[in-house]
């Protein structure tokens, strides 16, 4: 079975993308002990379902003393406020993607649009990626690979 292409925009992780996400999107919708944190909003084009999802570092590990549906909100409080956040960044999450959920199609720019005037920041990347790929390597390496680099690697870079 041919895998499919969907339409993504990928942003790195860097404290004011996690201050962004806060400040826009309040609390995720979800949030699993892999370290993923997900929103699930109407901003696409024509009230689209749009999945805004946060990925993990390699081996994400969550913080000690942080439950896993705290630990974004505690992370987006510290950065926002000056104060040192539960883990540095750079041991919580890669980066921020989004794509339309359910498996709607839509193109990659109509997408990019709506997600800018959501966040208010410009993607690093943005174009057509191949989940089913990102998802088999990252499992078959137990986690160990970056899900935002794989994804990164089958995206042209943003602006």
């Amino acid at each position: 079975m041919a895998s499919k292409r969907v339409s993504a925009a990928v942003w790195r992780a860097r404290p004011e993308l996690i201050v962004a996400l806060d400040d826009r999107f309040g609390e995720p919708v979800d949030a699993y002990v892999n370290g993923s944190q997900v929103w699930l909003r109407d901003d696409g084009p024509g009230g689209l379902i749009l999945e805004w999802r946060l990925h993990p570092v390699a081996r994400y590990r969550c913080p000690a003393g942080v439950g896993t549906y705290e630990v974004f909100s505690a992370t987006a409080l510290a950065l926002g406020t000056g104060q040192p956040p539960p883990a540095p960044l750079g041991q919580l999450w890669d980066g921020l993607e989004v794509f339309a959920a359910y498996g709607d199609d839509i193109e990659p720019q109509p997408l990019v649009v709506a997600a800018v005037a959501a966040l208010g920041l410009e993607p690093d990347a943005r174009g057509l990626v191949d989940h089913q790929t990102v998802a088999d390597e990252w499992e078959r390496t137990g986690r160990a690979v970056s899900i935002v680099d794989a994804l990164l690697s089958q995206l042209a870079p943003g602006s």
